[in-house]
């Protein structure tokens, strides 16, 4: 019952994020955006380490200087991955005009939506996996730990929700459907999170290589995404003081309760 709850988290972090636009008039500052953004990846960047990668290698210590070699190959894969789904997949960013990924005949808003899909997807593995790793004896991963990384994508996630709705009722959307559609654009956070629970006692043996995939999944989307789209326009240390502050948070979160 904890680690279903503990899955869900995060897709509550969205619903809250997107529940600004019952609050807040106008549209999101950009000042605001680049803070919340370079926050995020902090986040991002910090679960990717320390509850993510040092697992990884701390469950092959016994391999010596070997210990690095699934890390470091699972990384590879997760990058790799996310490159793949991200040139092949038709998706449009907020904020840009030109859509990427294979021609498509997809509306804007669907493929607005496999963008943040494609950028949510590499969180739910991260939940899912670590929530595995708890439930692991040859793992030291903690329940707390797992928690730790749930409650931090969680964090994260508000100011995501907020990004995607407060546009869309800018764009004329009424409260409620943009409510909703900034809210299902976290859906895929649960979904993904229980497919590797679902797959927990198939994944045990190469859960090391697991926990470095998702890692490198979510690098990838901080690398690709969230830094260029914080740095864009005119130039701002809010993104970087965002981006410590988001690292900090997560880093003071896994270690006290983990």
């Amino acid at each position: 019952m904890i680690q279903l709850a503990g899955l869900l988290i995060p897709f509550l972090g969205t619903m809250l994020g997107s529940a600004f636009v019952f609050f807040m008039r106008g549209e999101m500052s950009i000042r605001l955006q680049k803070t919340l953004l370079g926050f995020a990846s902090g986040v991002m960047v910090a679960a990717s380490v320390w509850s993510l990668l040092i697992p990884a290698m701390e469950m092959e210590a016994a391999q010596g200087s070997w210990s690095v070699l699934p890390a470091a190959l699972g990384f590879l894969l997760g990058m790799g991955f996310l490159l793949l789904i991200d040139e092949l997949t038709p998706h449009l960013h907020i904020g840009a005009d030109k859509p990427e990924g294979v021609r498509s005949r997809l509306s804007r808003t669907a493929m607005l939506a496999l963008a943040v899909t494609i950028h949510n997807l590499p969180e739910g593995m991260a939940v899912g996996v670590v929530f595995a790793g708890a439930g692991s004896s040859t793992s030291n991963i903690t329940l707390a730990s797992a928690i730790a990384v749930s409650l931090g994508i969680a964090i994260q996630n508000v100011p995501e929700g907020a990004i995607i709705s407060m546009p869309m009722r800018t764009a004329g959307n009424s409260k409620w459907k943009s409510f909703v559609i900034g809210s299902l654009s976290g859906a895929v956070e649960p979904v993904g999170a229980f497919a590797v629970m679902l797959l927990a006692s198939l994944l045990m043996p190469v859960l090391p290589y697991m926990l470095a995939f998702a890692a490198g999944a979510m690098f990838y989307v901080v690398v690709e995404e969230l830094i260029p789209e914080s740095s864009r326009g005119q130039h701002s240390n809010l993104s970087t003081i965002g981006f410590a502050v988001g690292f900090v948070l997560m880093m003071v979160l896994d270690v006290v309760l983990g």
